[in-house]
Order: C-alpha cells, then structure tokens, then sequence
C-alpha cells in the first residue's frame, strides 16, 4: 500500500504554515487499493469549522473534466455527436446573425475540448447581467476576438450548451454518481472566498463568478464533490469501468500542444510534478483543486484544497504545492 503520509507531507505543511485553510488528499489504484489523509480547516470565516473528509468542495474547473469531458465523450459513444464536426450541429443558432462568415460556426468539438481556439483567457461575463437565458444568448451571439489558442472557459460553455441542446436536459439531470453533485451539494460544504460582488463568504454555492450568474452549472464550472467521488469518478478511468476504449483514448492523445479532448497531458513545469510518468493526464481548478491519472503506474490523485478562502488575493503557494504533492505521490507509491 502507498505511504500516505508521506504523499502527505507538502500538503500538510502548507496548512501548517497557513499557506491554505484545510488540504486534501486522495489516493487511488488501478487495483482498488485507496488512502486519504485530511487536515486543517474548512472554513476560517464566518464561524471557524474544521475540515473531514465528508466536506464537498468546489471543483471549479475540474467540472471540464470530470462533468463535461466525459458527458461529451459520451454523447460522442452514442453516435449522438461526432467530434470532428462543427458545434453548429448542436448549437444551429451559434452567431446567426452571421452564418456566412462568423469562425466560431466553424469550430469543432474538439478543438472546444483542446482549447485549439481563438477564444480571449478571461470574459467577465457575470458584469452583463444575470438572466442565465440572455447570458447564454451572449456567449453564443458574440463576435469574439480573435487571438492565439490559450485555455479559455468559453470553450467549455458552449460544450454545456451543446450538452443541454443535445440531450434537452440541464447538466444536472447527467448522471454523475455518489459524491459529484452540482450545487448547492446534500452535505458539509468547505468555504472559498469573501466575494465582494456577492458580499459574503461563499459556501455550498459556486465560487466562478460566471457560472453563477449562468445558472450555477455549466460547462466549464459548477460540479461540488467529495474526496470519495473524485476518487470513484478517477477509478473508472484506470479500471476502465467509468470509461468507453475511445474516450480513454481521446483523453490521452494530444491533440493540441499538451492538450487531449479535455485534459493536461504530462509536460515539462505542469501542476502533476515531474516524476509521473509520461501517460499522465491531469486538471486543476481555481478554489485549489486538481485530480492527475498515471496510466502507467495505475495510479490516480487529487489534491483538495480552499486555497481561495477567505480570498484569492493571496500568495496560497498553490502552484509550488501541486507539483510537490505529485512528486512526493510517485516517490510513496515507487517505494511501497
């Protein structure tokens, strides 16, 4: 069995030296064997609460992975959609007004899911209002700038639109198992930040400031889970349960730079760490969550913490403390 304490340690230290409120970690194999060690606390403010392991957190973008890729892929098994066609063959109304020469009616979804688009980083698409019907309109009736591909959340919510025209239900209605819910989740919730647009501590309600005024679930945010249901949801990826032959394909051949349909493959600086092996997939989310698959050693982790809480304006060390954590998972788990 992995050493769990001592995958632990980078972690642990960071709440220990009040880096972040309360970490989490999550241990799985392809074998079935699973650890996870808890500390610190889940909420600092309005009333201090400690951390266990029955907290639902806030994936944030893990949702793209986790919730979406895989409601795609799936769609995709069912011949319900093809990845190499345009979204225009869910969303026909996707820049109507025009049809002729708009580039967003010629994007594919797979270039949405690699990020292969010309889609800006960052939209505050929440200062525009918040009717999730006319916000939806927005998004699809835009003319986007154009730029170089960088890793947009655009590109994931109209994934969820498509989700929603294809199937006619909201993201909800998938679903997702035991521990993945979309929010507000059934149990103890850990807080993320004091939001000055909302004006209080947010908790059991979605930090993303866009998905929020999008309804609360969308493509790109949204999904809460326990460390239990990230694990289940990780174990079907390594035993195959949770996974068709062409979505494990498709979610670990790059397609664009180090992006596969979805997810981070393994590259040289990434949150994953260094010492994994090169069939290694992973994704991280803003509140301070991330989930890694090595397909190679059949082994799966994900980090959870509250780094955003009580802000994000902050230096938590999260992004020194990711690929730590990796490389101290691998180093347990090559010596066990």
């Amino acid at each position: 069995m992995i050493d769990i304490d001592r995958a632990f340690v980078p972690a642990a230290g960071a709440v220990a030296d009040g880096r972040i409120p309360g970490a989490t970690l999550g241990i799985v194999t392809a074998t079935g064997e699973r650890a996870v060690r808890v500390t610190g606390m889940a909420a600092l403010e309005p009333e201090p609460e400690s951390l266990t392991e029955a907290h639902w957190f806030d994936l944030a973008s893990v949702s793209k992975v986790v919730a979406t890729t895989t409601m795609i892929m799936r769609l995709a098994d069912q011949d319900r959609l093809d990845l190499d066609r345009p979204l225009t063959d869910a969303i026909p109304d996707l820049r109507q007004y025009d049809v002729a020469n708009a580039p967003e009616r010629r994007l594919t979804f797979r270039d949405c899911l690699a990020h292969s688009t010309f889609f800006p980083a960052v939209e505050p698409i929440y200062t525009y209002g918040d009717d999730p019907a006319r916000l939806r309109a927005f998004v699809l009736q835009r003319e986007w700038k154009q730029g170089p591909p960088v890793y947009s959340d655009i590109n994931f919510m109209l994934l969820g639109i498509a989700i929603e025209r294809i199937t006619g239900a909201p993201l909800s209605a998938w679903p997702l198992g035991a521990g993945l819910s979309y929010g507000p989740p059934p149990g103890p919730a850990v807080a993320t930040e004091r939001c000055p647009w909302r004006g209080r501590v947010l908790k059991g309600e979605v930090h993303d400031e866009n998905c929020a005024a999008m309804g609360g679930e969308t493509g790109h945010a949204g999904l809460f889970g326990t460390v239990a249901g990230v694990l289940d949801f990780a174990a079907g990826l390594l035993d195959g349960s949770g996974a068709s032959p062409a979505m494990l394909g498709a979610i670990r051949t790059p397609v664009y730079e180090h992006r596969t349909c979805g997810w981070e493959r393994r590259f040289e600086g990434w949150s994953g760490g260094g010492a994994c092996s090169p069939e290694t997939i992973g994704h991280t989310g803003f509140t301070g969550t991330g989930l890694w698959v090595d397909f190679e050693r059949g082994l799966a982790w994900t980090l959870l913490t509250n780094r955003v809480h009580p802000t994000r304006h902050r230096d938590s060390g999260i992004f020194t403390l990711r690929p730590a954590t990796g490389d101290a998972v691998i180093a347990a788990a090559d010596a066990g």
